[in-house]
């Protein structure tokens, strides 16, 4: 049984990859480009477990290749959307490939005679955002994309366009919402969520701003991928991936109880707000920080927890394992 994994050299794809190697299923991933993808870490994954893995060049700004990519699947996972380290200047930048990269996923996979079902990964940044009230939030909560930032905007308006799209198809369709994924990299391309505990570990980040996220292990997301897949009850629902909620300092914590004795110059003291405001000047990434300064927003995974089972590891695991995958593939320093 063949299933469709797009962006498969993302972090989260590429543990999509591995759990459903793992299963025994069959992978065929997406890439932008064929010639320049760097899939080392896959191929290498096929070959411990002895799967079956393929690549076929599709890109979600243009039509090409998708009606190929979806021939002969039983399933799709929809795993590919854009996640910018910085605030564009155009939110269209991210809006329009989120949005229109789904649709054209959703048609393929609507106009094939073997899918079953598409498993899409949207956010946690589709739930909350624009609302102000200090409660859990659950699948029944939507942000308004009126209030939110050009991220939370693209991932809100294009699960948004899914779920219009699988109503009037009566496409099987289910969708995850998790919130900050950390936990082991397969290869060393950093991406947005994992850049604080690089900074961390480097040194570069001596004290800490206030900032927080509820965390769901890159490992546990896989699979509820597979869970939501192979869940006949499951078509039809959203399930929100979240872990504890964990402050930045209190991830710092945790990495300098483990690595400070190893000679890592880890910072644990609070960064003042004038700093990061500061920092946000000549910083993109401290731009983007300002809007998460002292929001703790509180979402609860009770539904995929009861309907499919799910448990979350504990996330200071994941923050160590996470520190531990940089060191091994050399994004950190070996002390």
């Amino acid at each position: 049984m063949k299933v469709l994994v797009t962006g498969a050299t993302g972090y989260l794809a590429g543990h999509c990859v591995a759990e459903l190697l793992a299963q025994g299923y069959s992978v065929r991933g997406t890439v932008r480009d064929l010639r320049t993808a760097d899939v080392t870490h896959l191929r290498a994954l096929a070959e411990r477990t002895g799967g079956e893995l393929e690549f076929v060049e599709a890109d979600l700004t243009g039509d090409a290749g998708w009606t190929e990519a979806v021939d002969g699947c039983a399933y799709v996972w929809h795993v590919a959307s854009p996640f910018p380290s910085n605030i564009p200047r155009d939110e269209e930048e991210v809006i329009r490939p989120a949005v229109e990269g789904t649709l054209r996923v959703l048609r393929a996979a609507e106009s094939s005679d073997t899918v079953r079902r598409v498993v899409l990964t949207s956010s946690e940044a589709a739930v909350h955002y624009g609302h102000d009230d200090d409660r859990v939030f659950t699948e029944a909560d939507w942000s308004d994309p009126s209030k939110a930032g050009p991220y939370a905007k693209s991932k809100t308006l294009a699960e948004m366009a899914a779920w219009d799209f699988a109503r009037e198809s009566g496409m099987e369709l289910v969708v995850l919402n998790p919130c900050t994924i950390l936990g082991p990299m397969l290869n060393a391309d950093v991406n947005t969520s994992l850049e604080l505990i690089r900074r961390i570990m480097r040194g570069t980040l001596p004290v800490v701003p206030k900032i927080g996220w509820n965390v769901v292990d890159v490992r546990d997301l896989a699979r509820l991928h597979r869970l939501a897949m192979e869940t006949p009850s499951a078509a039809g629902n959203r399930y929100i991936a979240a872990g504890r909620f964990m402050w930045a300092r209190e991830m710092a914590s945790v990495l300098a109880g483990r690595y400070r004795s190893h000679g890592y110059r880890i910072g644990t003291g609070a960064m003042p707000y004038w700093m990061l405001w500061v920092m946000a000047r000549f910083d993109p990434s401290g731009r983007l920080a300002l809007g998460f300064w002292g929001r703790q927003d509180r979402s609860s995974a009770a539904k995929a927890e009861k309907e499919l089972g799910w448990t979350s590891r504990p996330p200071s695991d994941s923050v160590l394992d996470t520190a531990t995958s940089m060191i091994e593939l050399g994004v950190v320093p070996r002390r």
